[in-house]
């Protein structure tokens, strides 16, 4: 293979991406596409640089080669990140006392039942003594917030940075919200420091989150804490499903695993159910 010839472009975005690495740019063979360096990207696009790499460009850096000195120094730093959003999250929220984690989607608007119901909720559990953990942006999680911020409530945000829909709002409390980059880490401030979980409906992220708590619950890795669904008309198909192919044809899941959860349609049986499941121990949310 033969060196290629790079013009001042390229060598710029080299300089750039590829700073330090000391790797070699070589011509690809004639007939193999397969991108080999991060300027071949920015050849393809014309030398553009986006804020928000696209699909095209995310697949494409999947397959760029890089040598150690790279990938050590990319590494490296991430680790750093990620032990830092888990310190900032353990030490903020390890002073917050019981409180239950309310999912829900971004895109739910105030005029909306379940917002309404989700405010409700929130309220209600602030006044049995319970503080409310949220994603920390709009919809359902903004409602859940100002019902918590209207009792004078514990109102946490956990709020994930995103290129569109999430903004942290104006209901959590300001020394109980946390900025997140990862999703995983996030995750684990939701399960970590709950007493239990209200999922009102949403999108995909909702049911990973929801899926999460049913997961390490069901292999034991954190306390059967209760998890509660508001809306049987949304959840009720998604749980025949469960039934009926993932249970009975499958049989994928054990029987009591359907007992994880429960489905109601007001604000004050969402909340019974968690306070009842803490009576059965003689605690109260006092604890």
């Amino acid at each position: 293979m033969s060196k290629l010839k790079k013009t001042s472009r390229t060598k710029v975005a080299d300089e750039v991406l590829n700073a330090g690495s000391g790797q070699t740019i070589v011509q690809p063979n004639i007939n193999d596409n397969k991108v080999k360096t991060i300027s071949d990207i920015r050849e393809q696009t014309h030398g553009q640089r986006t804020v928000q790499l696209d699909d095209e460009q995310r697949i494409r850096r999947a397959f760029v080669d890089k040598d150690w000195n790279e990938i050590k120094i990319a590494d490296s730093w991430q680790i750093f990140k990620v032990m830092a959003e888990f310190v900032e999250g353990f030490e903020k929220m390890s002073k917050i006392g019981p409180c239950v984690s309310i999912f829900g989607s971004a895109r739910t608007k105030p005029d909306n039942p379940y917002y309404q119901m989700a405010e409700e909720i929130a309220a209600k559990l602030v006044r049995h003594g319970y503080g409310v953990i949220t994603g920390g942006g709009p919809g359902i999680m903004e409602a859940g917030n100002k019902g918590a911020h209207s009792e004078g409530g514990r109102s946490v945000g956990l709020n994930i940075e995103l290129p569109f829909e999430q903004f942290n709002n104006i209901y959590i409390d300001p020394d109980k919200i946390i900025n997140f980059d990862y999703f995983f880490v996030r995750k684990v401030m939701f399960v970590k420091y709950a007493q239990g979980f209200i999922g009102m409906p949403g999108g995909f992220g909702t049911l990973d989150e929801l899926f999460e708590a049913i997961t390490l619950i069901q292999t034991k890795k954190i306390g059967r804490f209760p998890i509660v669904l508001v809306g049987t008309r949304y959840w009720q198909g998604m749980f025949d499903w469960i039934q009926q192919v993932m249970l009975e044809d499958e049989k994928n899941i054990s029987p009591e695993d359907m007992n994880l959860v429960q489905l109601v349609d007001d604000a004050e049986s969402a909340v019974k159910i968690i306070d009842d499941f803490y009576s059965k121990y003689l605690l109260s949310p006092n604890f």
